[in-house]
């Protein structure tokens, strides 16, 4: 959840890739995953879609008892915002939830009013969907 991400969690990160264009997407969900590698596309086992990952740089270090690397996941479920707009996150946002434009490298992000259902994006606002009041 992105509340329990700590800044030092995430000081090992040198990029964030996106698998897709995140301009339009009122929100993504994060979390911090043990991942056996610094960089690479993890696997990934939820519902819905990964949308995006953080590659580490080559000073991050592996946990001593796994071996893993602590890595941030952005990620989508079938009942987002994307998907189903007058949905259950129509006019509020998942507790990991933050908007994709406030991430960086080592920056954890933030929820806005966009990701909290409001204004509309461009994209719902191009489809001629409205939020319910």
């Amino acid at each position: 959840m992105s509340s329990l991400i700590e800044e030092a969690e995430i000081n090992h990160e040198a990029d964030i890739l996106w698998l897709e264009d995140v301009t339009d997407l009122d929100y993504v969900r994060q979390s911090l995953d043990r991942l056996p590698t610094r960089k690479g596309k993890p696997a990934y086992h939820r519902d819905g879609r990964m949308v995006g990952y953080a590659l580490l740089g080559p000073t991050a270090k592996p946990s001593r008892a796994s071996g893993t690397f602590r890595r941030r996941v952005f990620w989508l479920l079938p009942h987002d915002r994307d998907s189903q707009p007058q949905g259950l996150y129509a006019r509020s946002a998942p507790a990991e939830a933050v908007d994709p434009r406030t991430l960086e490298p080592r920056v954890k992000g933030y929820k806005t009013e966009r990701s909290e259902g409001g204004p509309p994006s461009t994209a719902m606002q191009e489809l001629g969907i409205t939020l319910p009041l």
